[in-house]
């Protein structure tokens, strides 16, 4: 076959790419099927992509064709190092003529016997979404049309990457909404259901009750009044979070006078809080998202903890560090790993499930976070908040 019917034959199967590209929306079935139509339009033995871990800045191995054992062994390469990690880094393609005497990180390249390598990077604009390599088996020297091929190969990759990525986070907001919602009615039911029955009641029967049934019913709605004004708010947090509504206000604080406040506000009267924090501590940090973490974990605290509570707060590493810790049973080991869920409780909860949930969001949208840590003596949550 002569070069320019193998580049229309090449271009046809390109075509024959991109179909499949719009045809899939499962990532998985998405990846599984574009590598098979690469491998077959530039003649390889091998073909797989690496996603991009925006947390880890790592290249995790995430579909293969011929050399499967990348997946199947959970292959992590540093970007920036080997073959896949400097095509992430340096954002262009990258070819190994002979694999055996090249900077290799992943050692599953010399064992499957590929001598030689192409590489591109998969772009969405200026973001680096994954690597796609190929590799032979005999030494080859791809040519500088095989690199443009296989770049627009990794284009049309990346493209339907992204879509299948947007798709499956279409799906799971769907479903979280569907969840939400279904959840959320239940438990503004409850409060709400008490109040109205203790008001009609007092309405009905009123002249009939004596002044303890009378006492006794306003406590009643008085608390469940509360409750449900507790989970409005809650709610109302989580719809502004979700829709990045929460604008982050830094401001110059002295951190003791108020995490004092905040204390006071969130505990009643008869609970002591101990403050372990330098008097003149000064930071820069929202005050609107201190107050919400602190108080959710200081209710939490005092809710499922013991005596005594309390709270430490220092600056290391270039952050700010705030511990609200108590010495009770702690967080029962079933429940840590979806801690921070929404609507998790433990069996003997009495709360609304979504305090830690807006929690850790309000720090993380301070660009901190919130984290758990199990003691010997109790339970620890600790607040990051960066101060560069």
């Amino acid at each position: 076959m002569t070069d320019s019917l193998q580049d229309v034959e090449r271009l046809h199967r390109l075509q024959g790419l991109t179909d499949v590209a719009l045809g899939h929306l499962r990532l998985d079935e998405l990846l599984g099927a574009l590598l098979v139509r690469t491998r077959d339009i530039l003649g390889v033995d091998t073909c797989a992509v690496l996603l991009h871990d925006e947390e880890t800045r790592e290249l995790v191995a995430s579909a293969a064709v011929g050399i499967e054992e990348e997946v199947e062994q959970g292959v992590r390469i540093p970007i920036g190092r080997g073959f896949a990690g400097r095509i992430a880094a340096d954002r262009r393609p990258v070819i190994l003529d002979d694999v055996d005497h090249a900077d290799v990180v992943n050692q599953i390249l010399h064992d499957k016997g590929i001598k030689s390598m192409l590489g591109v990077p998969l772009l969405i604009e200026d973001t680096v979404l994954g690597v796609l390599h190929v590799g032979s088996l005999s030494p080859r020297s791809f040519t500088s049309d095989e690199v443009k091929l296989l770049q627009l190969v990794g284009d049309r990759v990346a493209l339907a990457i992204e879509r299948a990525r947007l798709h499956d986070e279409m799906l799971r907001l769907d479903q979280l909404k569907l969840n939400f919602v279904a959840i959320a009615s239940h438990e503004l039911r409850t409060p709400a259901t008490s109040v109205y029955g203790v008001l009609a009641t007092l309405v009905e029967r009123g002249d009939g009750l004596s002044a303890g049934e009378r006492d006794e019913l306003l406590r009643m709605g008085y608390e469940q009044g509360d409750r449900l004004r507790r989970l409005l708010e809650q709610l109302l947090d989580l719809s502004r979070l979700d829709a990045q509504a929460i604008k982050i206000e830094r401001k110059p604080l002295v951190l003791r006078a108020v995490l004092a406040e905040i204390a006071e506000a969130a505990v009643s009267r008869e609970v002591r809080v101990e403050l372990d924090v330098p008097s003149d501590l000064a930071v820069a940090a929202d005050p609107l998202v201190l107050d919400r973490v602190v108080s959710n974990l200081l209710v939490n605290a005092t809710r499922y903890g013991k005596p005594p509570f309390v709270v430490t707060a220092i600056q290391r590493d270039r952050h700010l560090r705030v511990s609200v810790f108590d010495h009770g049973p702690g967080v029962p080991e079933e429940l840590r790993a979806r801690l921070f869920d929404r609507f998790t409780r433990g069996e003997s909860a009495r709360g609304t499930g979504l305090g830690l949930t807006i929690a850790r969001a309000y720090a993380r949208a301070h660009g901190g976070d919130l984290v758990y840590q199990p003691d010997e003596h109790g339970s620890r949550f600790e607040l990051f908040v960066p101060q560069d």
